[in-house]
């Protein structure tokens, strides 16, 4: 999406610190985007949502994969160049969610 980032992650420990991780990538995109791209400031605050089951995860994985689709920006989610999983096989997700 051209003003915004969906991202979900998880912890892989008990010490594992999901706010840690946010303000990190935070913090390190916004000094890339300050010395290439001054234009471009994160907001404040972010929207988080707990996972608690497969079923949740899935729903979620689609409501981002629909993203820029309802945004008009392609007509299919396979089309979007700026998608991608680092666990998950996205093409087990039919291309009409």
């Amino acid at each position: 999406m051209p003003d915004h980032v969906h991202i979900i992650i998880a912890g892989e420990s008990e010490t594992s610190s999901i706010l840690d991780c946010v303000n990190m990538f935070k913090q390190r995109t916004g000094y890339w985007f300050y010395k290439n791209l001054r234009e471009i400031r994160w907001q404040k605050d972010y929207y988080d949502h707990i996972i608690r089951s497969e079923r949740d995860l899935s729903n979620q994985v689609r409501y981002i994969l629909l993203n820029p689709v309802r945004a008009g920006l392609v007509k299919t989610w396979t089309s979007y160049p700026f998608k991608g999983s680092t666990k998950y096989d996205l093409s087990s997700f039919p291309t009409e969610l």
